[in-house]
């Protein structure tokens, strides 16, 4: 099999949820429980830091890796979803997994009594990232979690460290209809006696963790205690805050780490980028007129952006936007400015919500603009629009940046 034809077998065999939803969701352990028992159980044999939360934990788990990476550890680093290549979930010191290793993996796969247990997309693709990294010998691996936390595929680990980000509204179908609980959910990675680094977060959602943290005597470091960060070569304000639960999740893992000193965290900020391959977080495509591309998806994430592109000086704002069906997209649609110019398009995934369904939603807002039949002409054309001290803004979901970017 060549790596395409594996792909194409995992995304035709497998359920994936970033592609078709609801249908891929699997809540329980019990199949990563049974693909990590095959393997000889990778999990329990490499040191783990876990990052979970609504928003910022992609970004979070990068300037983490980024800092061990500058401090010369070897390190693993599971994410999802990827942008353009599959293999950005699965990396080693910024280095995506081989293609024969993914094609070896799943042909022995394909090849054993192991289809039996039917896992999904995610399920699979955390047990290859557990057995690449302890073949590997990875001095410690970050653990991003997929949704969730407590029925998460990546919840079978037992980490050095638990860091969860923050808990906004997102995923309310699979998670909760409240903040509370859907911080119950996330809470569900606290594990005993492991320390707890919590992000700046809703005062009810804080609640929840800390009871959590005290059922489960796991010490607690907040990081809105983190009065001054290292320079990042990450942009955006709402960057802030990760590289406050970053530093102090550093911090923390310190005394297990002895190279991990303030010289080497500080590289790693700067760094993250080169170290980690990290993209599509208030990205900067082009000057004259000014493109930024940014991957938020839900109502804390695109209110950030949108805070950001208020403080950006720019003449006509454009704004390129495809989003999923699964989200609260009217309650979303409300954040955005009266005065842009709208290209609604449609990423090309099932999951992706039709163009002009999105535009008459939009529409109810007081949102003009106009359908295209793909992301990329919706993209060509604001571009051909746009004067040079305009701003071009393209977001609403991974995946339709990951079409822009492709």
């Amino acid at each position: 099999m060549t790596y395409e034809e594996v792909m194409q077998y995992l995304y035709d065999q497998l359920p994936m949820f970033h592609r078709v939803g609801a249908a891929a969701y699997k809540p329980s352990l019990d199949n990563t429980q049974a693909l990590c028992n095959w393997l000889g159980h990778p999990e329990q044999k490499v040191k783990t830091i876990h990052v979970g939360g609504t928003n910022g934990k992609g970004s979070t788990s990068h300037l983490i890796s980024a800092s061990l990476q500058a401090s010369g550890y070897k390190v693993g680093l599971y994410t999802s979803p990827h942008l353009l290549d599959f293999r950005e979930r699965i990396k080693i010191n910024g280095h995506m997994i081989p293609q024969q290793d993914v094609i070896d993996f799943v042909i022995k796969y394909n090849h054993s009594d192991i289809k039996n247990i039917q896992p999904s997309f995610f399920e699979l693709t955390f047990a290859l990232a557990m057995h690449y990294f302890y073949q590997e010998q990875v001095d410690v691996a970050i653990i991003e979690v997929g949704m969730g936390g407590r029925l998460d595929s990546t919840n079978v680990i037992h980490p050095l460290l638990s860091v969860i980000t923050n808990v906004t509204l997102d995923h309310q179908k699979f998670l909760g209809d409240d903040v509370p609980a859907i911080a119950r959910e996330k809470a569900g990675i606290i594990k005993q006696n492991i320390p707890l680094v919590l992000g700046g977060m809703l005062p009810e959602a804080q609640l929840v963790m800390e009871q959590k943290a005290i059922e489960q005597t796991a010490p607690i470091f907040y990081s809105h205690l983190e009065i001054a960060t290292p320079a990042c070569a990450l942009q955006g304000l709402y960057q802030e805050e990760n590289k406050k639960t970053a530093f102090c999740a550093l911090k923390v893992l310190a005394k297990e780490f002895p190279s991990l000193n303030e010289h080497n965290i500080a590289l790693g900020f700067m760094q993250v980028k080169q170290l980690t391959g990290i993209r599509g977080r208030w990205e900067i495509l082009q000057e004259n007129p000014l493109i930024i591309a940014d991957v938020g998806h839900n109502e804390a994430g695109v209110k950030s952006v949108l805070e950001q592109v208020a403080l950006t000086p720019h003449e006509q704002l454009h704004i390129v936007l495809g989003m999923v069906n699964d989200k609260d997209v009217d309650k979303v649609l409300t954040f955005f400015p009266k005065r842009a110019q709208y290209y609604f398009c449609k990423a090309n995934i099932p999951r992706g919500m039709d163009a002009r369904l999105l535009a008459d939603k939009s529409k109810n807002c007081g949102l003009q603009g106009k359908v295209y039949e793909s992301v990329s002409a919706a993209f060509s054309h604001a571009k051909e629009n746009a004067n040079e001290n305009d701003l071009i803004l393209a977001t609403g979901s991974f995946f339709t940046i990951a079409e822009i970017l492709n």
